[in-house]
């Protein structure tokens, strides 16, 4: 059969199907007829982005960590300051655990080994003072033990683990924004004042361990204002401090953990709260920009499990305001 026979055909038998079809769908006054396919608009969450089960508390200025594999969510500016919630990746649920001892907001919360630790701090009942606590909770038991207080009482300073160590680093203390850097031993309850002090004093900034350095980012200060772009690395080995490249959005009250060998800082405020999503790249020293949060916010948790990085909780807008909201960074 030659191409012209077999396209007209073709042709007959779809005249021949266009016959069949019901009236219906071919009437003027249908709506079906006129009415376009209209596809739902895609989340703002979908792509690198998810949404997690809303944590049970609304709060913000919190302490997030993980410990085996679960988030724990500490501590509060305004409202419930003793909250303490554990969010499950693998189910996506929360539980509501033990609160804290005390009330307390801007911690800084790390996991080592089996047990989650809570540092320093600003103490609400006293019209948000810094606080040298440091308390130790055991997941097992559902229960919180004192610890030994840090040397140098402050609040929204940073803390990273290297193998069995906690460091807490910077934050504001009764003199002032400082460089302080502490290392705390669970094993002996002690803490150590040799590391040396980080170059740049700053508050509401943050830290990662990346290839065993302690890379810290942003902040604020006098100095610096709300938009702090510093980062500095500590190597725990030599004790020294080196200078990397700047975080390109300064911001402060952020989070940051590493995800696929990059070092991820998210949210954060100054005279408004940032959606930024921003990477460090050691092999370059330089920064990738990533999907944005969805919900801007400052005051947040952010830690990573698995192929995730966890946003948990902060302020959508600048100042005392809270949020439950959960969101779940992968990569394209």
């Amino acid at each position: 059969m030659s191409p012209l026979a077999t396209l007209r055909r073709l042709l007959s038998r779809l005249a021949l199907l266009a016959a069949l079809v019901p009236p219906v769908l071919m009437c003027p006054d249908s709506t079906q007829a006129r009415t376009p396919l209209r596809l739902p608009a895609e989340p703002a969450e979908f792509g690198p982005w998810t949404r997690g089960a809303a944590m049970p508390t609304e709060r913000a200025e919190v302490g997030a960590a993980v410990v085996a594999g679960s988030i724990y969510v500490v501590g509060a500016y305004s409202g419930a300051t003793d909250a303490n919630e554990a969010y499950e990746p693998a189910s996506d649920a929360w539980q509501t655990l033990a609160p804290l001892p005390q009330g307390l907001n801007h911690v800084c919360a790390a996991g080592i080994d089996s047990t989650l630790y809570v540092a320093g701090g600003f103490d609400p009942t006293t019209g948000n003072r810094p606080v040298a606590s440091t308390y130790a909770y055991d997941p097992a038991t559902n229960t919180w033990a004192v610890r030994a207080p840090m040397p140098t009482p402050r609040g929204a300073l940073t803390c990273t683990v290297v193998g069995d160590t906690l460091y807490a680093i910077g934050g504001a203390s009764p003199a002032g924004d400082t460089g302080i850097t502490e290392a705390y031993d669970p094993a002996t309850d002690t803490w150590r004042t040799d590391p040396a002090p980080m170059p740049t004093p700053r508050e509401h900034l943050a830290s990662a361990l990346l290839n065993g350095l302690i890379h810290v980012i942003g902040g604020r200060s006098p100095a610096l204002g709300m938009t702090g772009t510093t980062h500095e690395v500590y190597d725990p080995v030599a004790n020294t401090w080196a200078t990397a490249a700047p975080l390109p959005t300064g911001r402060s009250g952020i989070g940051a953990a590493v995800l696929a060998g990059r070092l991820h800082v998210l949210g954060g405020e100054a005279d408004r709260t940032f959606a930024e999503n921003e990477a460090y790249d050691p092999s370059t020293d330089s920064w990738l920009s990533f999907a944005p949060l969805p919900t801007p916010r400052h005051g947040l948790g952010v830690v990573a499990v698995g192929d995730a990085i966890y946003v948990l909780a902060g302020g959508p807008q600048p100042g005392d305001v809270r949020s439950n909201v959960v969101e779940i960074f992968r990569l394209p």
